[in-house]
């Protein structure tokens, strides 16, 4: 396992970009945990985070509910920030860690599964927040749980296009924001076409598609904010479904490719 790439690190924002990428990264790397079932600290993590964000917002006279042009930048960058940093197996590591899986298919079974556990954790999480009858913290955790939500897609689908052959050719970073513009698209685009990774860079149009799905994921992670157990009720549901379309249609686009390496899949095993 291995970061998909470096950070870059961008100034003039509040949160500190390190902190937050770092809370990201140990979310998606405990997929790995529920790979086999494992709890992980999940609840815990997500409010890490969402301390993190507030900390950082507070600190730049930002509130995510009243100034939400500057929220969703901060996020936006922050996200772009972790990408490359978020914990990827390749393609040798995951069948070491899934020997039972004879085939793409199955082990993206197996991959799918783990991921939508941890999405839905997450979900579930963030809505017991809806408990506490501090209001300016709700949206802080909203951003928390959106944040993390993508955090753990952005891992599936990086180890999606490993499973099923389709890495793309060029840097870890470029890899990075490709596979975000996958998530900001959601679907499974074709990232061997040449100059394919170099019009994915960290670009305005990058952002501004990060930033559209962010506002897209937000609005429907809304009801979360329910009063009482019925936000980790709704958050979790949500997740879940969330989760299992994305993964879904990349699957579906990349079993209609074929690999570049016909035996790809024997030589990671062997």
């Amino acid at each position: 396992m291995a970061p998909i790439g470096e950070p870059e690190r961008p100034g003039g924002l509040p949160g500190d970009p390190d902190e937050i990428t770092a809370e990201l990264a140990r979310i998606a790397a405990e997929v790995e945990e529920r790979d086999d079932g494992s709890r992980g600290g999940t609840a815990r993590r997500v409010r890490a985070l969402a301390r993190r964000l507030g900390n950082g917002l507070a600190r730049g006279g930002h509130r995510l509910g009243t100034g939400p042009r500057n929220g969703l930048r901060m996020l936006t960058e922050r996200l772009l920030d972790a990408a490359p940093r978020i914990p990827v197996r390749n393609l040798a590591t995951l069948r070491a860690q899934h020997p039972g899986a004879r085939t793409p298919d199955e082990l993206a079974d197996l991959l799918v599964a783990g991921s939508v556990r941890a999405s839905t954790a997450v979900g579930a999480s963030a809505g017991t927040v809806a408990m506490m009858p501090v209001p300016l913290v709700m949206p802080v955790e909203l951003a928390s749980e959106l944040l993390a939500s993508a955090a753990i897609e952005l891992k599936l689908i990086a180890e999606l296009y490993a499973v099923y052959g389709q890495v793309p050719e060029g840097s870890a970073r470029q890899r990075s924001y490709a596979y975000l513009a996958v998530w900001s698209e959601g679907r499974g685009m074709d990232l061997t076409r040449p100059g394919a990774l170099l019009a994915l860079n960290r670009s305005a149009a990058l952002r501004r598609q990060v930033s559209r799905r962010l506002t897209r994921s937000g609005l429907r992670k809304l009801p979360t904010l329910a009063p009482l157990l019925a936000g980790a009720v709704i958050g979790a549901r949500v997740n879940r479904k969330d989760t299992l379309r994305l993964a879904t249609t990349v699957r579906e686009d990349l079993r209609g490719r074929r690999p570049a390496d016909p035996g790809y899949w024997d030589a990671a095993g062997a």
